[in-house]
C-alpha cells in the first residue's frame, strides 16, 4: 500500500510540476500581444517573486534534487521576465516607440482598463470567443498538461537511475531555517492574490491571462494532493504544513480571481447587448 501511495504522490508531483512549467507562458504571451504588461499588479509579482526566492532557498537548505533546484530558479526567471515585460511596455509608452490601439485611451497607471469600455469598441473589430470554446481549449490545454506531468513519470521510471522523482520536504525532525522559509513562501504566496485581485475590480480583468491561474490551480492542487498521498503521518503533514498551506490555501484565491473573469466577462456581454437594444 506504502508503494502505491509513492506511486500516486510521484504521479501528481510531475503532474504538478508540467502545471508550473507553462503557467506562466498564457501571461507572457497575452503581454507581448498586448504590448503592455498593465493587466498584472506590480505587487502581486514582487510578493509572488519573494514566494519564489523562498521556495527556492528552501530547496537548496533542504538538499532536494537538483532537478527542483533547477525549477526553482526557472520560477525565479520567469516572475523576471513578467516583471520586465511590465516596465518595458511602460517605457515604450513613455518614449513614444509604442503605438498604443485605439480603444485604449488615458494615461497608463496601475488602476488603467487596459482594452477601455467595451461600449466603445466595434464588436466586429474585437471577436470574443463563446465561453464554449474557452473552456474546452482550457480543458484540451489542462488534459495535455496532464498527460505531459504522466509521460514524465513513466520516463523517470525507465531510466536506470529513477532518482529524479520530485522531492518532497521530508526531514525526520523539525529544521526550524527551513520552516521559517517556507512560512515566508507560504505567506507570500497567499498575499500576492489579494493586491490583484483588488486590480481586478478596477480593470475588470482586461489584460490578465486566465491560463495563468488555471494551471496554477491545478499545479497547487496536485502538489498538496502529492504531499498527503505520500503519508497521513501527523509529523509528517507537520513538517510540510508551510507547503500545503502554500499550495492548498491558494487555489480558493485563484478560483476567486477566476470567478472575477466569468463575473466581468458576464457584465460586459450584458451591456454589449443592452447597447445593441439601445441602437437597435
Amino acid at each position: 500500500m506504502f508503494g502505491e501511495g509513492n506511486a500516486a504522490s510521484s504521479v501528481l508531483g510531475w503532474i504538478s510540476i508540467a502545471c508550473w512549467i507553462v503557467v506562466y507562458s498564457p501571461q507572457i504571451i497575452e503581454n507581448y500581444q498586448l504590448q503592455s504588461g498593465e493587466g498584472l499588479s506590480l505587487l502581486f509579482i514582487y510578493v509572488w517573486l519573494l514566494g519564489d526566492v523562498c521556495n527556492l532557498a528552501g530547496a537548496v537548505m533542504a538538499g532536494l534534487l537538483p532537478t527542483v533546484i533547477i525549477l526553482g530558479v526557472y520560477y525565479t526567471l520567469c516572475d523576471t521576465v513578467l516583471l520586465c515585460q511590465v516596465y518595458y511596455y511602460r517605457w515604450k509608452r513613455q518614449t513614444g516607440r509604442h503605438v498604443i490601439p485605439a480603444h485604449i485611451s488615458g494615461e497608463v497607471s496601475e488602476d488603467t482598463c487596459l482594452l477601455g469600455d467595451s461600449r466603445s469598441v466595434d464588436p466586429s473589430e474585437r471577436p470574443e470567443p463563446s465561453i464554449t470554446r474557452i473552456f474546452v481549449r482550457y480543458l484540451a490545454a489542462v488534459a495535455f498538461v496532464s498527460a505531459a506531468g504522466v509521460a514524465a513519470y513513466c520516463i523517470s521510471n525507465w531510466l536506470p537511475n529513477n532518482d529524479t522523482s520530485p522531492v518532497l520536504p521530508n526531514n525526520k525532525k523539525l529544521d526550524w531555517n527551513i520552516q521559517i522559509i517556507g512560512w515566508t513562501s507560504a505567506t507570500a504566496y497567499l498575499g500576492a492574490r489579494l493586491p490583484q485581485i483588488v486590480k481586478n475590480s478596477k480593470t475588470r480583468c482586461e489584460g490578465l491571462a486566465p491560463g495563468l491561474f488555471v494551471f496554477s490551480i491545478l499545479g497547487n492542487s496536485t502538489y498538496a494532493l502529492s504531499i498527503i498521498v505520500a503519508s497521513r503521518d501527523p509529523d509528517y503533514l507537520i513538517r510540510n504544513a508551510s507547503w500545503l498551506a502554500g499550495s492548498g490555501l491558494t487555489i480558493f484565491l485563484d478560483i476567486l480571481v477566476l470567478g472575477q473573469f466569468f463575473y466581468y466577462g458576464f457584465v460586459s456581454a450584458q451591456r454589449g447587448w443592452i447597447d445593441n437594444r439601445a441602437t437597435a
